[in-house]
């Protein structure tokens, strides 16, 4: 468990070390490259699951899981992070999405389909439009991420923007596959 506490010390730090804007921008930057590679196949190709190799921050559970299977577990984990950060910059304990069972609640249905690209979209512009009217996020109440330890408003904010950027690698994965 050292490896996991020190891997969690480091990303508190780069995260504490990242400003609030930096953050946003690297979610708008991820969700082009979303956009992108889903525009890089058809919907038919956007359903079938392909298995990635083992990769950071993927679990085995989530290898092999389709386009749409991916926009639509980050979805989730988008509205969960969303509550959980408006929920600390008020000082108040997540509810919610915000509560959600990280194991099992941010698992996607066995077959979305196209419609997952605008969720998803909408999911990051939502959560950037929320995240711009909220004054403060750093020094809030905390809430544990499950790997990482104790993050407030700011650091979840940060994670927001991580989380898509360890899915888009095996998004590029899977388009790879039919290109």
């Amino acid at each position: 468990m050292i490896g996991n506490a020190l891997l969690g010390f480091v990303i508190r730090t780069r995260f504490r070390l990242t400003d609030r804007e930096k953050a946003g921008k690297q979610a708008v930057a991820e969700l082009d490259r979303y956009l992108y590679l889903a525009d890089q196949i058809t919907p038919d190709q956007g359903k079938m699951p392909v298995r990635v190799p083992p990769m950071p921050g993927i679990q085995r559970d989530m290898r092999d899981w389709s386009f749409y299977m991916l926009l639509e577990h980050n979805s989730i984990v988008n509205r969960s992070i969303t509550s959980i950060v408006e929920n600390l910059a008020r000082g108040e304990e997540p509810s919610g999405h915000g509560a959600i069972d990280p194991k099992k609640d941010v698992m996607p249905s066995q077959s979305p389909g196209e419609e997952q690209v605008a969720i998803f979209q909408s999911t990051v512009n939502e959560y950037l439009d929320k995240v711009s009217k909220i004054s403060v996020l750093k020094r809030t109440r905390e809430k544990p991420h499950p790997i990482f330890g104790k993050f407030d408003a700011h650091c979840w904010h940060c994670m927001f923007a991580f989380h898509l950027r360890v899915h888009t690698k095996q998004a590029a994965y899977i388009v790879k596959h039919f290109n």
